[in-house]
């Protein structure tokens, strides 16, 4: 098939300087390997044809792990330098011959749709593109403790990868320059006087190194949740004729059955408001207007699950949930432990976070006089800063 871009993902490795157990790239950060981070990025990005890894032939078992359940990985084994590792790379896409390969270091797991976009539309243009950073500190040269000399830093810029490169002239490069042991795919094309043009870079696509670039790294994939949000939900329904209402999810027998677009599940309606509300995304009839055919006669669990996807899409969690269900009849007692069950499932939560409550009103007003449900939800939303 033909193949436009080829990503080549160096893995091979030991990052002895983080004197780890394993090597740096297949440390866990949130359940995944940093290799596995890295290569998600580039997935998300839909530009490539083709994906090889080149590691470390002890590492296979690692390697395997990582990847587990992506598709269209290809895996070879590298050399004793990052320079013959990436030669051995290009060499087993040779068959492949992509237009454009690009090159990127295991360890560094951050790098942003942005730039994977902004090389592209300059790569057919240049042939040769890195994102890179200026300098900015002030920088001394020393062979020991003491200053030596100031450098200049006009003009001078950190090299970051992915860098792209058309895949032939390249491979070229690589090939004239074997053994010279360089540090970057760029100073292997200005070996051969190829233009290597830059872009922005960005500070978040920096490589693991130390214990201190892990511990960024965790604060980065799982940011402190310190933004405390609070919201609350108020749903009623009236009864009509029936046998069973649906609150929470649960089905309770009864002599009616609750009035409703939906399903009428007045506990998910209540709860589902209450998580819109602590991130202010306004209400349930904004996001499926009663109105709208399509909510007919719906479970009330895909309006929760919703709810629950946009604080996950804001990088929050739901702390807590407080339920109080008001009405005269049914008895809400002996199913209020699968209502908090099915709404931790659902919201993959702890049932110990889930509190569900019932109250009469004394017999007094609509609920009193058997006329209907209301319930209230209160939830909490910790969400990073």
């Amino acid at each position: 098939m033909d193949c436009k871009n080829a990503l080549l993902i160096v893995a091979a490795g030991r990052g002895l300087r983080l004197k780890s157990d394993v090597p740096k790239q297949y440390i866990e950060i949130a359940g995944m390997s940093i290799l596995r981070h890295a290569l998600e990025a580039f997935k998300d990005s839909f530009l490539f044809d083709h994906f090889q890894i080149v590691i470390h032939p002890d590492d296979k078992e690692l390697f395997y792990k990582s990847v587990k359940g992506l598709e269209n990985i290809h895996m070879n084994h590298g050399g004793k330098s990052r320079q013959e590792s990436v030669l051995l790379g290009l060499e087993a896409m040779r068959e492949i011959d992509p237009e454009f390969i690009w090159i990127h270091d295991a360890a560094r797991p951050f790098v942003s749709q942005k730039i994977l976009q902004n090389i592209g539309d300059v790569l057919g243009e240049y042939g040769a593109v890195i994102p890179a950073l200026p300098v900015i500190d002030t920088l001394k040269k020393s062979s020991g403790t003491a200053i030596e000399e100031t450098i200049d830093r006009k003009n001078l810029y950190r090299a970051q990868t992915p860098q792209a490169f058309r895949f032939k002239p390249l491979f070229i490069a690589h090939q004239r320059t074997k053994g010279q042991n360089l540090t970057d795919d760029a100073s292997i094309a200005e070996a051969i006087k190829m233009k290597v043009e830059m872009i922005a870079g960005d500070e978040n696509n920096f490589k693991i190194t130390t214990t201190e670039d892990i511990e960024k790294a965790k604060k980065m994939i799982n940011p402190p949740l310190t933004n405390i949000k609070i919201g609350t939900g108020l749903d009623v329904h009236a009864f009509e004729q029936g046998g069973s209402v649906i609150l929470g999810g649960i089905k309770i027998p009864h002599s009616h059955k609750l009035k409703g677009h939906s399903d009428a599940d007045a506990v998910l309606h209540a709860l589902t408001d209450a998580i819109l509300g602590a991130i202010a995304k306004g209400d349930i009839g904004k996001h499926f207007p009663p109105a709208d055919d399509r909510w007919k006669d719906v479970s009330s669990d895909m309006f929760l699950a919703h709810a629950a996807k946009l604080v996950a899409e804001l990088g929050g969690k739901i702390g807590n949930i407080d339920l109080t269900i008001i009405c005269e009849l049914p008895k809400i007692s002996p199913h209020s432990d699968k209502i908090r069950k099915n709404i931790a499932q659902i919201l993959k939560m702890h049932v110990d976070d889930v509190s569900v409550k019932a109250t009469t009103t004394e017999k007094l007003g609509f609920t009193g006089r058997k006329e209907g449900i209301m319930v209230q939800a209160s939830v909490l939303v910790k969400l990073p800063e």
